[in-house]
């Protein structure tokens, strides 16, 4: 990916204005500060670790140059985690200070702080990346918990964004597994686009189904590959593999930026991660300790990363199933005929969701994104018509099954679910259940509608399928 590849990017993202993913590049932040905050002093904000890995210099630098407003803020909680009590913690240290915060740290640093100035009306801030674990740091919105649900809160990106890949590249080298899973996504969540594309009516587009944007598209997908190339390598945090690792992430975030929208990173994999994470889904054990990515606590929430990177495996295997099936002779009218009404579908997410905090958020995204029979018909048309072109892109979209459970195994992530304490049953039911909690079209929209979720289930856990145990 080209300088000028990321400047173009860069140019399209709605708040941040500046990235600088260079070598060495911590040694100007005290100029980079000053050019993006004139007049401004700065306080930085860390944890133990990440203090001890870049703060201590940050601090220094800015402090050396005249630009320390306040005494670094650093989180000394053996257990933190993004959770809302922190942002609050942050934002009232902050609220009286007429400073601008350096975020030094990855996705909890990062998420606390963009939340923490949102709720001080939106202050800018500028962000240290310590390791190439997620794509959060450029993207709109922050994953946050919050009275026990996950879940992404408003706020703007940093205006700024220094990654250093002499600081990164030492990263532990499951945070690298995480980002380098969270990359992954972006595979299957074009597929699902393609997908989306192909089904949307033009004149009227339901809610999730948006019209692929060709300029988010390129940005996230024109170097995904090369970024994707060498799972070993960004492993053993060789330079120039976890620099174009960084690179896909941050690209990630500027598509959202731009789209308002998390729709060119996001598909179907992701919704199993938020399934998991809205019924608060912990595990315990030894892979817990190494997946988990929380060392100081027994019971733990695997990492973002490595939730989807399961999901981005399940998609895949439905995916290779859909292109085996012969969907120029989908039998639309008994699909059509099939279609359960609103109130029927409602009735489905009381069964599943019943008596938790999941099942208003499902009620509304089913709500949102039912259609009627007619407006089915045309979507299932319009892919049976047109299935050869649209085979052909999700080919040349899909990286096979095996290839992509082999280099998610190379970095180091998990790749079965069960070392994410997930079981093959729950894993089964997540099929179902992530299709009732997003409004987003996929596959998963795609098989449910067109009558083939069942059948491609069964095959995929069967003796011979690619889930089973």
């Amino acid at each position: 990916m080209s300088k000028e590849s990321i400047n173009a990017a860069l140019s399209k993202a709605n708040e941040t204005k500046y990235l600088a993913i260079e070598s060495g590049i911590i040694g100007r932040i005290a100029e980079i500060f000053k050019e993006q905050f004139p007049g401004k002093k700065a306080i930085v904000i860390a944890d133990t670790n990440t203090y001890k890995v870049a703060g201590r210099e940050v601090h220094e630098a800015l402090k050396n140059s005249g630009l320390e407003g306040e005494e670094p803020y650093i989180f000394d909680d053996p257990d933190l985690y993004a959770d809302y009590k922190f942002v609050e913690v942050l934002r009232d240290h902050l609220k009286d200070k007429d400073v601008i915060s350096v975020a030094v740290g990855s996705g909890v640093i990062n998420d606390l702080t963009k939340r923490a100035n949102h709720e001080l009306d939106d202050r800018p801030y500028l962000c240290v990346a310590t390791a190439a674990s997620m794509d959060g740091y450029s993207a709109y919105g922050a994953s946050i918990t919050r009275n026990g649900a996950k879940i992404t809160h408003e706020c703007p990106a940093p205006q700024a964004i220094v990654a250093d890949i002499d600081i990164i590249s030492t990263a532990p080298p499951l945070m690298t597994a995480s980002g380098y899973a969270d990359l992954y996504a972006k595979i299957p969540a074009g597929a699902d686009w393609i997908l989306a594309d192909a089904a949307v009516n033009p004149n009227h587009p339901k809610t999730g189904m948006e019209p692929i944007d060709t300029v988010a598209w390129h940005i996230v997908q024109d170097g995904l590959e090369e970024a994707l190339r060498d799972p070993e390598g960004a492993k053993a945090g060789e330079p120039l593999a976890i620099e174009l690792l960084t690179e896909g992430l941050m690209l990630g975030g500027f598509a959202i930026q731009a789209m308002s929208s998390s729709r060119p990173a996001s598909g179907a994999e992701h919704q199993f991660s938020h399934l998991w994470d809205m019924e608060h889904h912990t595990f315990k054990g030894e892979m817990s300790r190494k997946y988990g990515l929380y060392p100081n606590q027994d019971e733990q929430a695997p990492s973002h990363g490595f939730k989807v990177g399961i999901g981005t495996l399940t998609i895949t295997a439905m995916y290779e199933l859909m292109l085996k099936t012969p969907i120029d002779q989908m039998d639309v009218e008994t699909a059509v005929e099939k279609w359960p009404s609103l109130e029927e579908e409602i009735r489905r997410v009381d069964e599943m969701f019943r008596d938790t905090d999941i099942h208003p958020f499902a009620v509304k995204q089913v709500t949102d994104k039912h259609v009627t029979k007619e407006e089915l018909k045309g979507q299932l048309t319009r892919i049976k018509e047109n299935w050869r072109t649209i085979k052909e892109k999700l080919e040349k979209q899909i990286i096979p099954f095996e290839i992509t459970k082999k280099r998610l195994k190379l970095v180091g992530a998990p790749v079965e679910p069960e070392q994410v304490g997930i079981t093959r049953e729950r894993l089964r039911e997540g099929f179902y259940k992530a299709q009732k909690i997003r409004s987003r079209y996929t596959v998963l929209d795609f098989a449910y509608r067109a009558g083939y979720l069942d059948q491609w289930v069964n095959e995929l856990f069967s003796k011979d399928g690619a889930l089973k145990c």
